[in-house]
């Protein structure tokens, strides 16, 4: 795809990318695969490696001189670049293993555009850090994200660690009466949720954590829905960035407001 692509944009770039690695993971769904052990119940497999190679292959090729932090192969490239790609190559390995289709391949270009392809759906999911559409294999242009919280679902990341323990835990939401009353809860063990927030498949995302706003797991999907206009802020309300801590994605402020307040910390946007 990016071959036949003159001057490609950086979202162009990202797109091509990550189609790059959903073609891999596509490819090799459904075979027995090994797996290289990361510790405390982590893993990844051949297929993460190869799809991660895939996408540096597109990176390489349109921008030589930018750097890319890979999950699995770490930071390569210039060590002076001024432009990094962060990539995640199968977000939700562990589903894609035991035969669930709810993956991710993210493709972002730090601090700018990034795009989210499923590899199963045939979709990718980019922005150009202003605007958010979504195109499937048979579309040249795509469809504006428009974000909306009327599915009521709302996917909230369980995996352990539990950094924010005792003051939140993710779990501890689900049996909030508020919960009940307002929201549906669905658990994906994906940040393809984060694409489906932008696009009003979903209302909200939910997960604890550090500062993820440079994680090669969430930039993409946090870059998708900033674009999209949804509301990104940590789980105590504050700017997703330094000294922020996990993420509540919302198609409008009012969803919101509603799980910050179940959540305890202060409603706000960044």
């Amino acid at each position: 795809m990016i071959d036949s692509l003159v001057n490609p944009t950086d979202a162009e770039v990202a797109a091509a990318a990550a189609l790059a690695g959903a073609e891999v993971v596509r490819a090799r769904y459904g075979r027995l695969h090994s797996r290289i052990d990361k510790g405390s119940g982590d893993f990844a497999t051949d297929a993460d490696l190869a799809a991660e190679e895939a996408i540096l292959d597109v990176i390489r090729a349109a921008r030589p001189g930018d750097a890319v932090h890979g999950e699995e192969g770490g930071r390569r490239g210039a060590v002076g670049a001024e432009r990094e790609w962060l990539v995640d190559p199968l977000c939700g390995t562990l589903n894609y293993t035991s035969g669930a289709q709810l993956v991710a391949v993210n493709v972002a270009l730090r601090n700018g555009p990034a795009a989210v392809a499923d590899p199963f759906s045939g979709e990718v999911f980019l922005t150009d850090g202003e605007t958010a559409w979504v195109r499937s294999a048979a579309e040249d242009g795509g469809q504006r994200l428009a974000p909306t919280a009327d599915t009521r679902l709302v996917d909230v990341n369980l995996d352990p660690p539990f950094p924010g323990a005792p003051g939140f835990r993710a779990v501890d939401l689900l049996a909030h009466p508020g919960f009940v009353d307002n929201f549906r809860p669905r658990v994906v063990s994906t940040s393809l949720a984060l694409a489906w927030v932008a696009a009003g498949r979903r209302a909200a995302y939910v997960t604890d954590g550090g500062d993820l706003s440079g994680s090669v797991h969430y930039a993409a999907g946090i870059a998708l829905c900033r674009a999209a206009g949804c509301v990104v802020t940590g789980v105590e309300g504050h700017p997703v960035g330094p000294g922020g801590r996990g993420l509540v994605v919302a198609a409008d402020a009012r969803t919101h407001e509603l799980l910050m307040s179940m959540i305890g910390g202060r409603p706000g946007s960044d």
